[in-house]
């Protein structure tokens, strides 16, 4: 019984100390530390990290300020004595003199034998970006002469005289044309819904279709958070669909009636951002777990008073 014992205490702390040997390092850099305007500025980020972990592409583009993303290259890997070395590759591009610092990025990982996201960070890289040197007193060329054309100011009359009756005729036509079917078309009510019932409407539909159910998880994730920004958009009049997930709920932040929501926020995006951007695919209990904090999200931002209004329009716009 002593031995049995002494040897699963053995095997236990094997395997604890492997875990902690798993080692991950990244590192970023550029080719140079000065570029003229329009250069091409190679941006690489090297992750040395032990056989058996699962390293996610670095996602780079909401961390790039004054350089633009020209083209992103295939990965590189090498093996040896059980460390991996991957590069990855970006070819960027700025078009304003200035100074740019790309801060450090986020490289998440899972140890072998564990589902839990874990993350390392490259250092930041700066450089400079100069416009190109010219000599003020230096004279301005051509690199032929131009071609003069006579013009014959007659014939350009003639036909901007022309244009001008055909434009007006067309116009007067639509006009008269427009007048008379408005004047035929019955007017009707329409009925502007509020923006939390047209949210909790998209979302029913979209858990109607059973998308992750399918396979088609990135679809799922990327429609039921497109729903939330869209409401986020007319509900706190902020410009969602655009911001990345950080400044998106740090704008939120600032917004009236939003304290209940921001923890549910920050995880409900974050959660989609892993599975758009950094490929995670994540068991059916998390994305049945989106839903339900899109629900709660909508349903507890709903504004105390809220009248529908109806409009009356044409049939024709």
């Amino acid at each position: 019984m002593v031995k049995k014992l002494f040897f699963l205490i053995i095997i236990t702390s094997s395997f604890y100390f492997q875990l902690l040997a798993q080692n991950i390092s990244a590192k970023a850099s550029t080719d140079k530390s000065d570029y003229l305007v329009g250069d091409y500025i190679n941006y690489s980020i090297q992750v040395d990290y032990d056989k058996g972990m699962k390293v996610f592409p670095p996602f780079i583009k909401d961390s790039l300020k004054n350089v633009s993303i020209i083209q992103t290259l295939n990965p590189v890997e090498n093996e040896k004595d059980g460390q991996v070395s991957a590069t990855y590759k970006y070819i960027l591009s700025g078009y304003d003199s200035t100074g740019v610092t790309i801060p450090p990025i986020a490289v998440l990982y899972q140890t072998s034998g564990d589902t839990t996201i874990h993350y390392a960070t490259t250092n930041a890289v700066n450089f400079v970006i100069r416009t190109v040197k010219i000599n003020p007193q230096g004279d301005i060329k051509d690199v032929k002469d131009p071609i003069k054309i006579p013009l014959d100011w007659r014939w350009i009359l003639f036909w901007v005289l022309l244009a001008l009756i055909i434009a007006g005729a067309a116009y007067y036509f639509y006009r008269r044309y427009q007048k008379k079917k408005l004047a035929m078309q019955p007017v009707r009510k329409v009925v502007k819904l509020p923006i939390h019932t047209i949210a909790l409407n998209a979302l029913h539909d979209l858990e109607e279709q059973k998308l992750w159910q399918k396979g088609m998880i990135k679809e799922y994730h990327s429609a039921i958070t497109e729903i939330i920004r869209r409401y986020f958009e007319e509900r706190f009049n902020m410009p969602a669909l655009e911001l990345p997930t950080s400044e998106a709920v740090e704008l939120l932040r600032q917004r009236k009636g939003s304290e209940l929501i921001l923890d549910t926020t920050y995880k409900f995006l974050s959660n989609a951002d892993l599975v758009k951007f950094a490929k995670f695919t994540p068991l059916g209990s998390v994305n049945e777990e989106m839903m339900k904090q899109a629900y709660e999200i909508v349903n507890k931002t709903i504004p105390v008073l809220v009248e529908d209004k109806t409009i009356e329009v044409s049939d024709v716009q």
